[in-house]
């Protein structure tokens, strides 16, 4: 078994124009004084990395993860959550996703999908560079306006999205195995891979390729009322990122799991800070270190009520108690009577 790495914290949530959160020193010194030991980096911030240069020099890789050192840090995955999206989006979002890329291929889908495609390459790149073995993303969506068969799908509707979506992920994929890293990808609402049924669909279309991996979030599976814990058994040897976030489904005679168009804070189901929900991180924490889980436990901070350095500022001492140093022996070792092949023959009556 291994012991977890940890606690780390997604940066993406607490960027901003006020110090410390407005560039990588600052915000890794202050990461650092809450108790964490490792930085999950959003890509699309120059301030933060460069991620097309940290693609191509070494010395400039170097540099981002010496910065990162310098604090006492480790960097554990670099995430492109906003450029994943763009590798597939169904036209009625067009409009709404082109806010995540460059003006310059805005108003422009097939532009904008190659611009995606080639940040996702570079993430490959820049994390072979950095010396990372996973990184974190989304699928992007093609049939996630018709999740909900009314009016009824069309025969094939679902088998030509899933079948385009593992076309055009199947080179990035190869660049990530050329680089020796694991496409994590986040299930998640909005995605079409959102639970372990439309993963596997997917995986059938890149024919299960080896670096098709997943990080694993349980907040979003309790708004899905998906079996969270039974999910790990299922996936646990494609889980290589895990998000800890925690959230609460507390349905009415109102609402459900679609939430009737309400903001977040008035939801049935809503993400909050660790420990103000209902996810059952003792039994996750568990089972990530009987299943040798090799890789960082990471904070994503979304609250619809707390303040995020709060938020922060407790999920350091949250995950650091969760985590399961294991043990390196058998409990009932002290009883051991040592290994002996003729009285265990004996024992048998062979």
């Amino acid at each position: 078994m291994k012991t977890l790495k940890g606690p780390g914290i997604f940066l993406a949530q607490f960027i901003g124009d006020q110090a410390p959160f407005n560039g990588l020193a600052a915000s890794c010194e202050w990461a650092a004084g809450l108790g964490y030991k490792g930085v999950q980096l959003p890509t699309l911030d120059p301030r933060f990395i460069d991620l097309q240069k940290a693609a191509e020099s070494q010395t400039y890789a170097d540099e981002v993860r010496g910065t990162v050192q310098a604090a006492g840090l480790e960097i554990t995955e670099l995430s492109t959550h906003l450029q994943g999206q763009l590798v597939a989006v169904h036209p009625a979002y067009d409009t709404l996703f082109d806010g995540f890329a460059p003006e310059a291929v805005r108003g422009n889908p097939r532009a904008r999908q190659e611009w995606a495609v080639q940040q996702l390459k570079y993430a490959a790149q820049a994390s072979q560079r950095l010396g990372l073995a996973a990184h974190a993303t989304f699928s992007g969506a093609l049939a996630w306006p018709y999740v909900y068969p009314w009016p009824q799908r069309p025969a094939g509707l679902v088998e030509e999205a899933f079948g385009e979506l593992g076309k055009r992920w199947r080179p990035i994929l190869n660049e990530f195995d050329r680089c020796g890293v694991d496409v994590c990808y986040e299930a998640h609402a909005g995605e079409d891979l959102h639970d372990g049924t439309t993963y596997e669909m997917f995986l059938d279309q890149v024919n299960q390729h080896p670096r098709a991996c997943l990080l694993y979030d349980p907040s979003h599976f309790v708004l899905q009322q998906l079996d969270y814990l039974q999910y790990i058994d299922f996936y646990h040897e494609r889980i290589r990122a895990f998000h800890v976030k925690d959230a609460e489904f507390n349905p009415t005679g109102r609402q459900g799991v679609y939430g009737g168009f309400q903001s977040w804070l008035e939801r049935a189901g809503r993400f909050r800070s660790l420990g103000d929900g209902q996810v059952d991180f003792k039994s996750i924490f568990s089972k990530m270190a009987q299943y040798n889980y090799p890789g960082w436990a990471v904070l994503e901070w979304e609250c619809a009520i707390k303040n995020s350095e709060d938020g922060a500022r407790e999920g350091a001492p949250f995950i650091q108690d969760h985590i399961i140093r294991v043990t390196d022996r058998a409990f009932d070792d002290f009883a051991a009577s040592g290994i002996d092949e003729a009285q265990n023959k004996r024992l048998l009556g062979l």
